[in-house]
């Protein structure tokens, strides 16, 4: 179902931001410096709209929005880069927060001269869209912030069910993670947040390994684990700015996620009841990748808005 899905999408992209494998996305990407790290970047869609700024997820990077990139970009001017630690980016063997990340977002956008925009987030990076709203709302960053829209994730600390390589790569024996990071267990690890009828084939499991495994990068995945940790200390800092910030946000939930589903969707309406919600009853953790089509209409109809 999930190549059919990614098939019958590409076949409807004919312009020339067209997103057909790893390799055409590893050779778009540009790339800037931010504090001595090399950091990839990619812009693509209608360059005179209001920008947008895709934040991906754990342990993956912007290639998590590959699937929906021309859909959103026949309205938006889109922005996206793969974080400290991800994708193409520079791995470092340690040094990582939320905050940091967060800064990266805010350096990438006055890299390329962006005023006002919106942002679409997931999974690790609804972390560091909350903290951008968190700025947002005590005046230390992202003035030109408008709409949010965010797709699964860790919003509320008490609601997020890791998995156990998460909960191994948060303990003292973290390392081994790293040690035991390869294709097969992470495909099969991987493969378990999907939706029973959304399942990535081998090839697709294969491009998000490609991304994760270059420079090493999953020998590192237990340091990129950090943000669990500060998820739990900011807490208060982050759901105060969503609560703040509820009229102009909204969540697209895969209702299957095992780490972040229905219930985590259940939360946010209890926390944020103005704020929008839509929920997936038939997919997973990565809503992006598995209802590709449904995720750019709903997200393309609130940022219209």
């Amino acid at each position: 179902m999930l190549r059919r899905l990614l098939t019958g999408l590409r076949s409807l992209c004919k312009g020339k931001d067209v997103v057909a494998n790893t390799q055409s996305w590893r050779e778009s990407a540009k790339y800037f410096d931010f504090r001595g790290h090399q950091i990839a970047y990619w812009t693509g869609g209608d360059e005179t709209a209001l920008p947008v700024l895709l934040v991906h997820g754990f342990p993956t990077c912007s290639w998590d929005w590959a699937a929906v990139w021309e859909v959103l970009g026949e309205k938006h001017r889109l922005i996206a880069c793969d974080m400290l630690g991800f994708g193409l980016s520079d791995k470092p063997r340690a040094g990582y927060s939320i905050h940091l990340q967060t800064d990266i977002q805010e350096a990438l956008l006055s890299h390329i001269g962006v005023g006002d925009y919106d942002a679409l987030v997931h999974d690790y990076g609804v972390s560091v869209g909350q903290e951008m709203l968190a700025r947002q709302l005590d005046g230390s960053g992202a003035s030109a912030l408008g709409q949010m829209v965010f797709l699964n994730g860790g919003i509320f600390p008490d609601q997020h069910r890791p998995r156990p390589i998460q909960k191994l790569g948060v303990s003292p024996f973290g390392f081994i993670v790293g040690l035991l990071m390869s294709r097969k267990a992470f495909g099969k690890s991987f493969s378990e947040v999907f939706g029973p009828d959304t399942q990535p084939s081998e090839t697709d499991l294969d491009k998000f390994w490609e991304f994760i495994s270059h420079k090493g990068g999953n020998r590192i995945t237990h340091k990129l684990l950090h943000y669990i940790a500060d998820r739990r200390r900011h807490k208060e800092r982050w759901e105060s700015a969503i609560i703040a910030a509820q009229d102009r946000i909204g969540l697209i939930n895969g209702a299957l996620d095992p780490v972040s589903g229905r219930h985590a969707y259940d939360k946010w309406r209890e926390v944020v009841p103005n704020a929008r919600h839509h929920l997936i009853e038939t997919v997973g953790h990565y809503p992006q990748v598995e209802a590709p089509e449904e995720v750019a209409t709903k997200a393309l109809e609130w940022l219209s808005d």
